[in-house]
């Protein structure tokens, strides 16, 4: 158990003690499932925390017991499960199920089940581990439940799938697959290398909506703030046959494995953090490029991209090249400024990944240094001088360009810069219009 507590997140351990004792009192078993399990045999670090009860109609319960102040719990009743959302955590409880499926690619059926029949129903043997725990104090041993033989497949670097028709069920765990085997250097079992190109055969993915392919794929860009290269990802799923079958002539190009390594990597920066960041938009963007245009909109229909986000992927070829051109063109901090200020953060970034070295240096000092500096005078400032309409927009223009470029050093040198161009201006409109 010590060597559980020092694996979890350190803002979750206290959660997980109380859910344990609650789990007690309530006579029912509470075990750490799944990726946890794996990633804790594995010498990895644990970022989510996948909890499961024994048996399952307790689990809302336990959640609420457990429940830290000012915290809330979410019931997903439809499968089954629980999220717990204190201010400082947030952690998933489940009740074991067993699940069922009308047709390939369909959401399951969900049901009450035993904690065998929960691990079977899972994507893959290493994911369908469980540790029993026991909320209490000490370092005693625990079980560990291995009823698919993942510990084996774990030690041989394999990912198997556990029945045959895993990937008619659920086409998805291609997806999740080429994801995890990225992620930790596995392989495909061979029977699951087969399963996966049989279910191809078959179209299994063409019963797959296309909101959850677009839920997946955000997911692959999105483990780049893990520090995992989604490049790798795509480059299995091409390899599988998976990406073609989404849509026919679908590929991985060569020339896009750098720009979007480059993004993984642009994504953890310090300057290049942003909340608002969807990585999956400049991803696609990036990955989508070199391809037809007229394969990009298909494929973006194929996963529900729509409106701007749509536009902004498969527009990105042209747009990326007309604003490279522009810099190339821009002389000095403050032209540069000028093309990149406003720039939406998404474009930025896969423009970044795509631009050529000299370029990226440029851009990455603008983005260090340049971009939040504030301009020595305000609009405000202007219009108190009289300024008004697009004038104001346009002295401030000059005015940021001048400050970028070193010309100006401070307050009083921009109102005197400010105050030559209302002169000039002044003289070219006797009227006096501003």
């Amino acid at each position: 158990m010590d060597r559980v507590r020092a694996s979890l997140p350190p803002l979750s351990v206290g959660l997980v003690d109380a859910l344990g004792v609650e789990a007690r009192r309530a006579k029912a078993a509470l075990y750490l499932v799944g990726g946890p399990v794996r990633d804790i045999l594995l010498g990895r670090a644990i970022r989510d925390v996948d909890l499961l009860v024994v048996p399952g109609d307790r689990a809302a319960r336990i959640a609420r017991a457990a429940l830290p102040s000012r915290g809330r719990v979410v019931e997903h009743g439809r499968f089954g499960t629980v999220r717990i959302e204190a201010p400082d955590v947030t952690l998933d409880l489940a009740g074991a199920r067993s699940e069922t499926y009308a047709r390939p690619g369909a959401l399951p059926s969900v049901q009450p089940g035993s904690l065998e029949e929960d691990m079977a129903r899972r994507d893959f043997s290493v994911n369908a581990l469980a540790l029993a725990l026991d909320g209490g104090p000490g370092s005693r041993k625990l079980e560990l439940v291995d009823i698919c033989g993942g510990l084996a497949d774990l030690e041989a670097g394999k990912l198997r799938i556990l029945h045959r028709a895993s990937f008619d069920n659920d086409p998805t765990r291609m997806i999740r697959g080429a994801r995890l085997a990225a992620r930790l250097g596995f392989n495909l079992a061979r029977g699951t290398r087969t399963a996966l190109g049989a279910a191809l055969d078959r179209a299994a993915m063409d019963g797959v909506s296309g909101e959850r392919l677009r839920r997946e794929f955000d997911k692959l860009f999105g483990d780049a703030r893990l520090g995992l290269d989604p490049a790798r990802a795509l480059g299995l799923l091409a390899r599988w046959g998976v990406l073609g079958a989404l849509v026919p002539g679908l590929d991985w190009p060569k020339s896009a494995a750098a720009p979007v390594r480059r993004l993984g990597k642009l994504i953890l920066e310090p300057a290049w953090r942003s909340s608002r960041l969807r990585p999956w938009v400049p991803g696609l963007a990036l990955w989508l490029a070199p391809l037809r245009p007229a394969l990009r909109r298909r494929f973006l229909q194929r996963i529900a991209v729509r409106g701007e986000a749509a536009e902004r992927i498969a527009g990105f070829p042209g747009d990326r090249n007309r604003f490279l051109a522009r810099l190339s063109r821009a002389r000095g901090r403050g032209a540069l400024d000028a093309v990149l200020a406003g720039t939406h953060e998404e474009f930025l970034h896969a423009l970044l990944a795509s631009a050529d070295p000299a370029m990226r240096r440029r851009i990455l000092r603008w983005a260090a240094e340049d971009r939040n500096r504030r301009s020595p005078l305000s609009g405000q400032d202007l219009a108190h001088r009289g300024l008004e309409g697009p004038a104001i927009g346009r002295v401030l223009a000059r005015i940021r360009a001048a400050h970028l470029d070193g010309a100006i050093a401070n307050r009083e040198e921009a109102t005197a810069l400010a105050e030559e161009w209302i002169r000039r201006r002044a003289g070219r409109n006797p009227t006096g219009r501003r």
